[in-house]
Order: structure tokens, then sequence, then C-alpha cells
């Protein structure tokens, strides 16, 4: 299984998802929200082509998306799950097999303007 690589801007999109879902729901919503992340990086470390992701060449070279409402079902727990998850993960496998995760958005954003230059290099 490949593993993958945060960006420091996915880095800081994980933490101001989560302090926005506790702020605006509660602690239990941001451990399902934190637990709806987790899977949605695993399932596309056990499979980065898996169903639910979508190449995305107008936004660079190998580059995909994931939405994470693709992962709901793995991440329930007894606290439930994210009834409407709006993130997707922005990421590519580089040469090394390494899943690089560029970004992590909210599915109203337009994508290019929040895109990791390094992506948009190759």
């Amino acid at each position: 299984m490949p593993a993958y690589r945060l960006s420091a801007s996915a880095e800081a999109d994980i933490l101001a998802i989560l302090a926005y879902t506790e702020e605006k729901f509660g602690t239990i919503a941001r451990s399902r929200y934190q637990a709806l992340l987790i899977a949605g990086l695993r399932d596309i470390a056990a499979d980065p082509n898996r169903r639910g992701s979508a190449s995305r060449p107008e936004l660079g070279h190998d580059v995909r998306t994931y939405h994470l409402r693709h992962s709901k079902e793995h991440s329930r727990s007894i606290q439930g799950a994210v009834a409407r998850p709006r993130h997707l993960i922005l990421y590519r496998v580089n040469r090394h097999d390494l899943i690089e995760v560029g970004r992590v958005l909210h599915d109203a954003m337009e994508i290019a303007r929040h895109l990791p230059q390094q992506f948009g290099d190759e």
C-alpha cells in the first residue's frame, strides 16, 4: 500500500476543517469528521485509483480528487457518521509511489484557485 504525505497546505486545511466543525457543531461532530478524514486518506492510500476518485488532468499531471462521501461508511463509529461530507482530497501519486496530498477542499470551492503550486508545474 502506498504511503501518503500531507503538504503544509493540506495540514492547515485539515486543522481548519476540524476547528470549524467543532465550533459550529461540537466535539462529537469534530470526532466524526476527523474519523472521516482518516478513512478517506487510508482509502486512497489503499487504492489511489479507487472507485470515486477522479482524474483531473486540467489541474496538473496525474492530479486526482476523491470526495470524502465515498469513505462515509468506512468512518462510521459508535458516534455515527458524517451525514453529508462536503470535502474532497486533492492528490497525486508521484514517481516513487508516494501519494502527495496537496489540499483538502470544500466541494463548493473553485479547485483551480486553490491548487498547490507544485501540482501545476509538471
